[in-house]
């Protein structure tokens, strides 16, 4: 049943009523973007010739990842989240604001208020055996000079790819720290080898990429967010060197510049007979302005 009737003024006029263009009160932005949310979808129905059956289902998988809470899942799977640093990647260099680590995807999964430690923190708890890391650095702005008292909002996954809080059976901000760089702009934590992770195997979002023919694998990796006075907040993860999936990230976030080499030495009577290690400095740009201080609003877990 391939009938176009999107064009019609009558049709025209319906959604423009459905998104309130004729009520006095209402917000005028989401007026404006569920007008064209809904002109946008009935142009797919007409075009790709969707079937009841297949509006039906799209709705019915919109509940369904919606309580599964994958929503964030699926905006990095299908590369949006990828493309909206792509875009402030192009309004930077528009603007001349170059330089300094890159961006990447913040993810779904950071949880506020992990506690807060100067110079060094041990991340985990010591209940999973993994191997043991122990990451250091130096944050520097983009002429080289070290910050001090930049602030350090670090957290990853478990050997099992599972982050705390979102896995009940870790202890309060396991693996989640924030640390003040030293007078030197320095940072040391201890931690675990964190493991690549993929997305649940019966949840809607590995469903859609089963339907896309794509894998819903990550390479292993860590969060991070850097944050300094006078500079612009980071958001970023760097992914380790030698994974599987380094280059095949199914969230797109592995970028150059973020490509971190780890370090593997013996040790007997270290779990896995090893000790492993990274080295890796950060860089921030200049601010902009007071707001590019701090990081973009949007949910996030225990976060007012």
């Amino acid at each position: 049943m391939s009938v176009a009737i999107s064009h019609t003024a009558e049709v025209q006029k319906f959604f423009e009523g459905a998104s309130g263009f004729d009520q006095a009160g209402g917000n005028a932005r989401v007026k404006t973007i569920t007008h064209r949310l809904l002109t946008d979808i009935i142009k797919i129905i007409e075009e790709l010739d969707i079937s009841t059956e297949e509006f039906w289902s799209a709705v019915n998988y919109l509940n369904v990842l919606g309580s599964r809470q994958e929503a964030g899942l699926v905006v990095a799977g299908l590369g949006l989240e990828h493309y909206l640093d792509l875009r402030m990647d192009a309004e930077d260099a528009r603007n001349g604001a170059v330089g300094g680590t890159p961006r990447t995807i913040e993810g779904p999964l950071y949880v506020a208020g992990a506690p807060l430690c100067e110079g060094f923190a041990k991340l985990d708890d010591g209940v999973d055996q993994g191997v043991r890391l122990t990451m250091q650095g130096v944050v520097r702005d983009t002429e080289g000079t070290p910050i001090s008292g930049a602030l350090v909002d670090v957290w990853h996954a478990n050997t099992g790819g599972t982050y705390s809080y979102f896995d009940p059976s870790q202890s309060e901000y396991n693996l989640r720290r924030r640390i003040v760089t030293d007078s030197e702009g320095r940072y040391r934590f201890d931690s675990i080898v964190p493991s690549g992770y993929g997305c649940p195997p019966d949840g809607p979002t590995q469903l859609l990429l089963d339907q896309l023919g794509r894998h819903g694998q990550r390479p292993a990796h860590i969060h991070f967010f850097i944050s300094a006075p006078a500079h612009r907040h980071l958001t970023t993860q760097i992914n380790l060197a030698g994974e599987k999936y380094l280059y095949d990230d199914f969230a797109y976030a592995t970028r150059e510049g973020l490509v971190a080499d780890i370090v593997f030495t013996e040790a007997e009577g270290m779990p896995g007979g090893k000790i492993a290690s990274i080295d890796f400095d950060f860089a921030l740009q200049p601010t902009i302005n007071e707001k590019s201080e701090g990081r973009r609003d949007r949910v996030r877990a225990l976060e007012s």
